[in-house]
């Protein structure tokens, strides 16, 4: 499915036409400024004298940077005080030494792309992230102002412009865009909308978001992203957790201090490890004496085969057959190989 930019005129527009309508728009909304409408010399703060120009300076300022905005072409540096997550989060929260690394590097570099944001509704003055977290909390931490360009957008824009732009980025894990798309679908969002913004087709979407349901979230985040694992081992934990006391025995698991230790890909290896483990079939019968007397019983687990000896009806037997195992062995190794 290709991507379509929803921030772009229309093609062939007029441009001094659009700039004309952007200007009457934006007359009637200041949403850098948290204002309803343009200030007036009449209003109340008229009477400010000394500080009514520089307010009126900065409507003009604001009219000039909002229709750039509009335009797709101004940045502007925005406190980062001021600017909210997204309601709808798409990826887990980064580890400490993660979030160390990407502060320095920011620190060292500057923020290079600036972040999308939208007005936050009902709250004048503040912003939302369509997208660019890390770069807002680098910044928070840095004490600098964050770049962001802002738009007016509606729930189903901002986050088509949140999914396309970590689909683009390649940074997020497939646990990540599941419960992403699962989260969206819970808030009625259409799956269209969904599948726009994860440019995923129907039927990539259905299998994500199955996967999001079917793993217990507490799971999803003591594993966390594990990047280094897809869809498909995904839907292997899946069946692991799905098969009769999966789900328990997984808890289990990642309640064990040593489970927690480990980094995001080794947790899912250890739980796919131990759930596959406890998975396997185990198949035991006795075995009988052409006397009928039952003395041992044989299991088999995967690759490994044991002989229990019931030292109450054969008390000497399971010696014997140990003392003997030697020659048995040397009797195996000359046995015909088409045996």
């Amino acid at each position: 499915m290709a991507r379509k930019n929803i921030f772009e005129l229309p093609e062939g527009a007029d441009a001094s036409a659009d700039q004309q309508m952007l200007r009457s728009s934006l007359a009637k909304n200041r949403p850098l400024l948290g204002l309803e409408r343009p200030l007036k010399q009449g209003s109340p703060l008229g009477a400010i004298s000394q500080s009514l120009d520089s307010i009126n300076s900065k409507v003009k300022r604001a009219e000039e940077i909002e229709l750039k905005l509009a335009e797709g072409h101004a940045v502007v540096e925005i406190d980062p005080v001021l600017v909210d997550a997204s309601f709808v989060a798409d990826r887990m929260e980064a580890t400490q030494e993660q979030h160390r690394e990407f502060v320095e590097l920011v620190r060292e570099h500057g923020q290079q792309v600036p972040i999308l944001v939208r007005p936050k509704r009902g709250e004048a003055g503040r912003f939302e992230v369509a997208y660019g977290h890390r770069r807002l909390r680098a910044a928070q931490d840095l004490g600098r102002n964050v770049r962001a360009v802002v738009r007016d957008l509606s729930d189903e824009q901002l986050v088509v412009a949140q999914g396309q732009e970590n689909s683009a980025r390649t940074d997020l894990t497939f646990i990540e865009r599941a419960r992403f798309a699962a989260r969206l679908e819970d808030r009625k969002f259409s799956r269209e909308i969904i599948m726009a913004a994860l440019n995923v087709d129907k039927a990539a979407l259905s299998k994500m978001i199955s996967v999001a349901c079917r793993v217990p979230p507490d799971i999803i985040d003591e594993i966390g992203p594990a990047p280094a694992y897809g869809r498909l081992r995904w839907q292997e934990l899946t069946d692991l957790l799905d098969a009769e006391g999966g789900r328990a025995r997984a808890r289990q698991i990642i309640e064990k201090p040593e489970f927690k230790a480990l980094e995001t890909d080794k947790k899912f290896e250890a739980l796919h490890r131990g759930l596959s483990a406890k998975a396997t079939r185990v198949r035991s019968e006795p075995w009988t004496a052409d006397d009928g007397t039952r003395l041992a019983r044989v299991t088999e687990t995967g690759n490994r085969l044991t002989l229990a000896f019931d030292n109450r009806i054969a008390p000497d037997f399971g010696a014997f057959v140990r003392g003997r195992l030697q020659v048995l062995y040397d009797e195996y190794k000359r046995r015909p190989k088409d045996e």
